[in-house]
């Protein structure tokens, strides 16, 4: 197995026989960062484009958590927009990636995953838990809203009024529920999710390598063209980005312990605490 080594982003890149795994590795939550979504850009258009790549799985080295969500500090930082949005921002464009790209992507999540590392699972286009899989968009509970594409992926995965609760409740969603509601394709025993996970990813390498591409293309084109709600939903976040309140309740979340396992670990309690 052949390993190309970017842990200085949070990130690790392994590949066996045709199938590609990128591991997150950026202690102690997995917390998205510039750094790391600017190396996931990269690998995924490398990904894309390698023909010796037929499937890309997503999975993490901690095993509480997958990917926590996006930097709060990093969406403090981020300035006031000059002009209204007219084409979906440089996240968009990443979770995009995972969804149109001609090979089959698979979130192995054996733990948490939240806000925007939720909306990067929900691009792709499978995602197979364990009984320690969380789900959680946190955003409204923040003051803002899910503005990575969860707006627009969770109304088409688990149906409107689902989604509502989702992103309105900012609350944890246990494995049984997410599966049940279809935000997870299956939820595998922990120990057998690897096993289950890498055997179905390899099934798929060994398919011809067009014939997949062009299923997955075919499915696709079921699917209206989410660009515009993905201009509009990132046009409401920048709007919220700049909003006093929601300020206050980013660098409340940041001073009352966000971002540690302490709090990450009982995340739909802690927003409401805030």
């Amino acid at each position: 197995m052949a390993t190309d080594d970017s842990s200085s982003a949070g990130l690790r890149i392994t590949d066996d026989a045709g199938v590609r795994t990128f591991i997150f590795d950026s202690p102690p939550v997995n917390v998205i960062t510039n750094d790391l979504t600017k190396a996931l850009f990269i690998a995924t258009n490398e990904a894309a484009d390698d023909p010796g790549v037929r499937v890309v799985v997503l999975r993490s080295n901690n095993p509480e958590f997958f990917l926590a969500h996006f930097d709060v500090g990093a969406i403090l930082d981020m300035p006031a927009p000059a002009e209204p949005m007219t084409e979906p921002h440089s996240f968009h464009r990443l979770c995009e990636l995972f969804r149109t790209m001609p090979k089959p992507t698979i979130a192995m999540i054996d733990g948490r995953v939240g806000g925007g590392g939720a909306e990067i699972a929900a691009s792709c286009d499978m995602r197979f838990g364990s009984e320690h899989t969380v789900v959680n968009q946190m955003e409204v509970g923040l003051g803002i809203i899910p503005g990575g594409t969860g707006t627009q992926r969770l109304p088409h995965l688990v149906g409107r009024g689902r989604a509502m609760e989702i992103v309105l409740g900012s609350d944890d969603i246990d494995a049984s529920t997410a599966t049940e509601w279809g935000w997870l394709n299956r939820l595998i025993p922990s120990n057998d999710l690897e096993d289950f996970v890498y055997r179905f990813a390899h099934r798929l390498a060994s398919f011809p390598a067009l014939a997949v591409a062009n299923a997955k293309a075919a499915v696709l084109a079921s699917q209206p063209d989410p660009t515009p709600g993905l201009v509009r939903e990132g046009q409401l976040f920048e709007d919220l980005v700049a909003d006093p309140d929601a300020k206050a309740r980013m660098r409340a979340f940041l001073d009352h312990g966000g971002q540690t396992p302490a709090t990450e670990t009982r995340m739909g309690a802690f927003i409401a605490e805030l």
